[in-house]
């Protein structure tokens, strides 16, 4: 098991497999009032939605969601913990895929019960005998006050975090089997003017991966802890390994402890509690034997609750910590929407992590819009010298284009700016200026299926169906497009350009059955800022799916056209040549 005073030194970060609110709710809660900077809780693996919103204090922070422990260890790095609330049968797979992508975190919390035996077998020898520390099946976790929460150990609440003073040092160390058991010994101490050093619950299944004994030899460890608490159950042998630690010397702090279930011995056939372990198959394993070898070894047996509670009150007492830095508001509601672009603050308007006004300092729009699309200023200046020359080569193709006309003409039929603007926006498709994200599309599913290039043309041919970013109506080999020039020389400036050779190796084909049908520029464009992204702003693949699903590309023809449809719209109010209407010789009347 970790030693407790390394947790204290460095707790590390979480990662949450599955959905639990009010679990994650309550660590980011301990976070924030144990004075942390930033949320322990860096990832969740869900199926649904790319954010989960909690509050952080009395603001919100939205904690990336992810579809696999695999997506999220292409994009998170520094995980040590896992706190897996996924149920009884998916604990050890979803824990299996946890370390084979995250080799080197310590361990984690596993939060179901009925865990099958044989599957709690394996994560105990799997992992606990190979030096991770598992927390669980079947318990409420572990919480080292100021450091670590790694589950609901303590409480969901934070009013309860706040009042056993849990995020403040203290020396009693607080051990149960029961995880409904082990807050109110938490309280118990509280009350009696103490604070907990760490507090672990097992876990009720007859193989939890973090037995009694490890804890105690924990306890014994760590520097904090004077005292240990123990609350225990009939059934099993784990008191009996605690005896022989006092026995033998390996543990010599003080524990008091209650082990319940004698009332078991009051039936002739043995009687299942509430936990799996918690039924004695022999003498040695009532509640009663447990007390006397305890005592034998020295502990202090309290014989009822109220013993218990007497004899954690007699605990040399220490005078607590009630100092809190932060607090956090009774009456926390939940934005109806979030927004990671901007917001007001003292100082004006902030768009993307700086000050209008430092924006105007910098004096770059093309940085600005690309922080924009993004949603982050960009690591690299060639992300921004490329977006740039992309805005500059697509700000209009002429008046004869779909939109520049419905703009045109919805300006002379005496419409304003905006009205004439949507019109022609509405045309945008997949025949006008919708081609770059299906581009994308094409050369992301080509490298990343690792599809032969004749394979992906022939299956479009079979369909009839057009390839995105391939083809033009004026240019053809021996007569190229001259913008094309501009952008292929951006592949010089990268590293590697996978997305534009598939591209080139697509047109290389292409153009053999046909001299029109060349990589143009909405190819180029998709297999550039393809290349780009995931070479000069490091994203992944993931990501890459996500932005293509979000028809991010399509935005890189969508905003300099709208510059040139208002120029065209303006150019019309100047010219005020009135209400257009095709002649009759223009139309084939039937």
């Amino acid at each position: 098991m970790r030693d407790i005073a390394n947790i204290r030194e460095n707790p590390g970060k979480i990662l949450v497999l599955g959905s639990y609110p009010q679990g994650c709710q309550t660590i980011l809660d301990f976070d924030y009032l144990s004075g942390k900077e930033t949320p322990s809780i860096v990832g969740i693996v869900t199926g649904s939605g790319r954010f989960q919103k909690y509050f952080w204090g009395n603001s919100e922070v939205l904690i990336p969601c992810f579809t696999s422990t695999l997506a999220a260890a292409e994009a998170l790095s520094n995980i040590t913990w896992m706190f897996n609330v996924n149920s009884g049968r998916r604990a050890l797979m979803s824990t299996q895929n946890f370390f084979e992508d995250f080799p080197d975190a310590d361990g984690g919390h596993i939060f179901a019960e009925d865990v099958p035996e044989e599957h709690a077998l394996t994560l105990l020898h799997d992992y606990q005998q190979k030096g991770k520390t598992i927390i669980g099946p079947a318990g409420v976790g572990l919480i080292v006050p100021g450091a670590l929460k790694l589950g609901v150990v303590g409480g969901v609440d934070w009013r309860q975090l706040e009042k056993n003073r849990l995020t403040l040092p203290g020396s009693v160390a607080v051990l149960s089997a029961s995880g409904g058991m082990i807050n109110e010994i938490i309280t118990m101490v509280a009350s009696t003017d103490h604070q907990i050093s760490f507090a672990l619950c097992f876990g009720g299944d007859r193989f939890p991966s973090t037995s009694p004994k490890d804890a105690f030899l924990a306890a014994q460890k760590d520097p904090n802890t004077s005292h240990i608490v123990y609350y225990g159950e009939l059934g099993g042998q784990d008191e009996y390994d605690v005896a022989d630690l006092l026995k033998t010397k390996q543990v010599t702090k003080p524990v008091i402890a209650y082990i319940a279930g004698v009332i078991g011995e009051s039936f002739e056939q043995p009687v299942q509690f509430g936990h799996a372990k918690a039924l004695a198959g022999s003498n040695d394993e009532t509640a009663s034997a447990k007390r006397k070898a305890l005592a034998a070894s020295g502990v202090t047996v309290a014989q009822s609750m109220t013993d218990f509670a007497k004899a954690i009150k007699e605990i040399p007492s220490s005078q607590p910590t009630t100092h809190f830095d932060r607090a956090i508001n009774t009456n926390r509601i939940a934005s109806k929407f979030s927004s990671t672009i901007s917001k007001e603050t003292g100082d004006g308007y902030e768009f993307i992590g700086s000050s209008l006004q430092d924006w105007t300092d910098r004096g770059d729009i093309a940085l600005q819009i690309t922080s924009a699309l993004l949603g982050k200023q960009p690591k690299s200046q060639v992300t921004t010298d490329f977006i740039r020359t992309v805005f500059l080569l697509l700000v209009d193709h002429g008046p004869q284009v779909s939109g520049a006309l419905t703009t045109i003409i919805t300006a002379r039929a005496g419409k304003g700016v905006v009205d004439s603007l949507a019109a022609g926006l509405l045309t945008v498709g997949p025949r006008f200026g919708g081609a770059i994200n299906d581009a994308a599309n094409e050369w992301f599913d080509g490298v990343s299926e690792n599809l032969d290039p004749r394979q992906h043309i022939e299956s479009y041919a079979r369909q009839k169906k057009y390839i995105g970013g391939i083809g033009h109506k004026k240019y053809r080999l021996g007569l190229p497009d001259p913008r094309t020039k501009q952008l292929a020389a951006f592949a010089e400036q990268l590293p590697t350009h996978r997305y534009f050779d598939y591209a080139k190796s697509i047109e290389s084909i292409t153009t053999t059955k046909k001299g029109s049908l060349i990589l143009n520029v909405d190819g180029h464009v998709a297999a550039l800022m393809l290349d780009i992204l995931e070479n000069e702003e490091g994203y992944d693949t993931n990501q890459l799916s996500g932005l293509i699903k979000a028809d991010f590309f399509n935005a890189l023809f969508v905003i300099p056209r709208t510059v040139g449809f208002v120029a065209h719209y303006l150019d019309q109010k100047r010219l005020d040549e009135g209400l257009f209407r095709l002649p009759d010789d223009d139309i084939l009347l039937q």
